[in-house]
């Protein structure tokens, strides 16, 4: 029968000390984080965020290239090409022809063009059929620079494109293709928070039936990214970070500052409906909750710090961005949600929605859930078969896994820039996407090595695999000689890769390695494949630190050695399925038509190890909160067999919409045009919400009851680890104490420090 087991008091561990010390000095809590919070803003605002340059972004080889002509041209200039096209007969080549000059003309005087080259001087760009001509140039200026002046060249090149209405004449290069794709980037973004926020806000009210109780995490999480993306500024100034930065922050702060409001908020409400009074009620959210959330939220920021293993600079700023506000939104939930919640009392239920509201304060397990959790537990093993056969099933495409850098074939075509592009491409193969050489020497005008130059160009010509024409430009100071071939392929097939290794393994060494120069190959290819050979060497690595350290976390956390080797195995396996989702969706086409985007046959190459660190920190929230409560009603008196019934149906409700939050959040980014966001999206959401269904609801469940009292056995030989899940009870509280189905076990393996043991009423 259902017995009320008399808990002790509630624990004075460190969540709850600081909790009492907040709820006590609420005035200064909230004043201090909201000056906190201002100030973090005020400074980054100040500081200005660092953002990684373009040569600095690269790993290997093509780092080392693109640092080699960054330095050796400090007046970099945007490469441009305006493409002049007639579908018409050969009568129409001359119409073709007076184009052309028109089109010289009109951007010859506009600020910081430079090097144009005429299509029909010798060598120059013309097609095979003749129907179409590239005007190449270049607009001097660093990238801010360079991108302001396009716009003037852009507007010279459509006027010139009206005047000839039966001709296509339309431009494509590097600053404005940047222009462009920053407005559609800014668009896309501006998109996910203007609807993230809403979205958010109607599901939290759905899950507390209030809208002061919904409002309160909204708040949390708001202010905690602010701070964070401030705190980053000056942080920006010792370690550059992507200027990705922004959303990454957005997007894991959104979710982890909710999530940990919500299981906060959702313990202190079962707590007064239980008939604690105020400041117990605050007092036990503190010390359970408030727990779990530190808990949480150390192992979050260790599986973000796996990140500073890959050797990318791109993921070390990653990882900067996220510890610090998963930092952020834990001192923010220990510290003024309870002086919040201290101050508002049951004036936290105001604004409470009709019929939703009265079924939310009735406090209830979820009976859906509830269903689900008893049919598990009634067939553990078939349950644990099932569930575990249908991700392992969903993991296997994940074997296939093919990973390419985001290139041209992932942007949309909607963007007018891009499809300029594909007709480049389509009549000047590979002009747009080179293999870039940087030569360097101590003259490379000398006879030697600018031979060896020649012989490179005409060697890589001579393969087939690169097309013509080579362009060479020198440094000033002659040390450095850049040199353009136009490679085969689209730029990352296996086409442009065999090309790349051609390059790179024989003709370079036996042309300008033979001269005693050096000679680094950079290019879309070659960033491409440096930055996947450097996470096939790295990726170990952070496996192994993120696996290793959450091990340890949650072996002296629980003191359990099977707690966190179960955890570790649910995790992956939960992982591994979300590859195997997007791999089937973005890789093989399967959900093409529905996503709205064509395959490109990779995976964003940065995304499996970013998906790996952040849904294994996340997936952490719901276990160590469904964990703490299962051992809350072990130390209660509960057999662990009830205590696991107990634990996940009272923790169903807040766990499903967290969950809800982050996979809702989640799917806006896959709703974005740029594919690599539609992946990132797509794979956060179908993990989340694999994870707080299959994977807590059935895996977790019927893994504990078929382990029994083996989930709390630790060796003798590390019984000496500190006991820093509890502390002494806090004197003066009430007791908390959870309704569990229970006969306490007669002995139960492992230990878990308490004030006094429980009593059966």
């Amino acid at each position: 029968m259902n017995v009320r087991a008399k808990s002790t008091e509630a624990p004075d561990n460190l969540a709850a000390r600081i909790g009492r010390w907040s709820a006590r000095h609420r005035r200064k809590a909230v004043l201090g984080w909201l000056a906190f919070v201002i100030a973090a803003v005020a400074i980054g605002g100040a500081v200005g965020t660092s953002t990684l340059a373009d040569e600095d972004s690269g790993v290997g080889e093509s780092r080392q290239a693109d640092q080699a002509i960054a330095a050796a041209f400090p007046d970099e200039s945007a490469e441009e090409a305006v493409l002049v096209q007639s579908a018409g007969p050969e009568a129409s080549r001359r119409r073709l022809r007076a184009a052309v000059g028109a089109t010289i003309a009109a951007i010859r005087d506009e600020p910081g063009v430079k090097a144009i080259s005429n299509p029909y001087a010798p060598n120059g760009a013309i097609s095979e059929d003749g129907h179409s001509a590239l005007i190449e140039f270049k607009i001097a200026g660093d990238d801010e620079v360079a991108g302001e002046r396009v716009e003037g060249v852009l507007a010279a090149v459509r006027e010139v494109d009206r005047r000839y209405g039966d001709l296509r004449i339309e431009q494509f290069g590097f600053a404005s293709a940047d222009n462009a794709l920053t407005k559609a980037f800014a668009d896309d973004f501006r998109k996910a928070e203007t609807t993230s926020l809403p979205i958010t806000l109607v599901i939290l009210v759905l899950a507390f039936g209030a809208l002061v109780a919904a409002g309160i995490p909204l708040l949390l999480a708001i202010s905690a990214v602010a701070a964070a993306l401030g705190l980053i500024g000056p942080i920006s100034r010792l370690m550059a970070v992507d200027e990705a930065i922004t959303s990454v922050v957005l997007l894991i702060g959104l979710a982890v500052a909710v999530d940990y409001a919500m299981f906060y908020l959702r313990r202190e409400r079962e707590e007064r409906a239980a008939g604690r009074g105020p400041e117990a009620a605050l007092a036990a959210a503190a010390a359970t909750s408030g727990r779990a959330v530190l808990i949480s939220g150390l192992t979050v920021m260790v599986a973000m710090a796996g990140m500073y293993f890959a050797g990318a600079p791109t993921f070390s700023g990653f990882a900067t961005g996220t510890i610090v506000v998963v930092a952020v939104s834990v001192l923010g939930s220990l510290t003024v949600l309870p002086a919040v919640l201290s101050k508002l009392g049951d004036r936290v239920e105001r604004g409470r929605v009709p019929v939703i509201g009265r079924l939310k304060r009735s406090g209830r397990e979820s009976r859906l859930w509830g269903a689900v959790i008893d049919r598990v537990t009634r067939r553990p093993l078939a349950s644990l078969g099932a569930a575990g056969g249908l991700l392992v099933a969903l993991a296997v495409p994940a074997f296939s896994m093919h990973t390419a850098l985001p290139g041209v074939d992932t942007f949309p075509r909607s963007i007018d820039v891009i499809r300029t592009y594909d007709r480049i491409q389509a009549d000047f193969p590979g002009n747009q996407l080179p293999a870039v050489v940087a030569v360097e020497a101590d003259d490379v005008t000398s006879p030697e090595v600018a031979a060896a130059i020649e012989a490179m160009n005409r060697r890589a010509l001579a393969s087939g695999e690169f097309h013509g024409p080579a362009s060479v430009r020198i440094s000033p100071d002659r040390s450095v000689a850049e040199v353009s071939l136009p490679i085969a392929g689209d730029g990352t097939d296996e086409r442009s890769v065999a090309a790349l290794e051609r390059l790179r393994e024989e003709i370079i060494p036996a042309t300008v390695g033979a001269a005693g120069a050096q000679a680094s190959v950079t290019g879309i290819t070659a960033s491409n494949r440096d930055f996947n050979d450097v996470m096939k060497s790295n990726v170990p690595y952070v496996f192994a630190f993120v696996l290793t350290m959450a091990f340890v976390l949650l072996l002296v956390s629980f003191r359990s050695i099977v707690i966190p080797l179960k955890a570790i195995a649910l995790n992956l396996l939960s992982v591994a399925a979300a590859y195997g989702v997007l791999v089937l969706a973005f890789q093989h086409g399967h959900l093409s038509g529905l996503l709205g985007v064509e395959s490109t046959g990779a995976i964003t190459s940065w995304l499996p190890l970013f998906l790996f660190v952040v849904l294994f920190g996340l997936s952490m929230d719901y276990h160590v909160f469904i964990l703490t409560r299962v051992r809350e009603a072990v130390d209660a008196g509960s057999r662990t067999e009830d205590a696991i019934a107990h634990g996940i149906k009272s923790t169903a409700g807040v766990v499903t919409s967290a969950a809800v939050v982050m996979v809702a959040v989640f799917s806006i980014f896959g709703t974005l045009s740029m594919v690599e966001f539609k992946q990132m999206g797509v794979g956060l959401a179908v993990a989340v919400l694999i994870d707080a269904t299959i994977v807590r609801g059935v895996l977790l469940p019927a893994a504990m009851m078929l382990l029994g009292e083996r989930n709390w056995w630790l060796p003798r030989r590390l019984r000496w680890l500190p006991r820093v899940s509890r502390g002494e009870s806090a004197p003066g509280s009430e007791p908390t104490a959870p309704v569990v189905p229970a006969e306490r076990s007669a002995s139960r393996a492992g230990s878990w420090p308490l004030a006094a043991p429980a009593r059966r009423r």
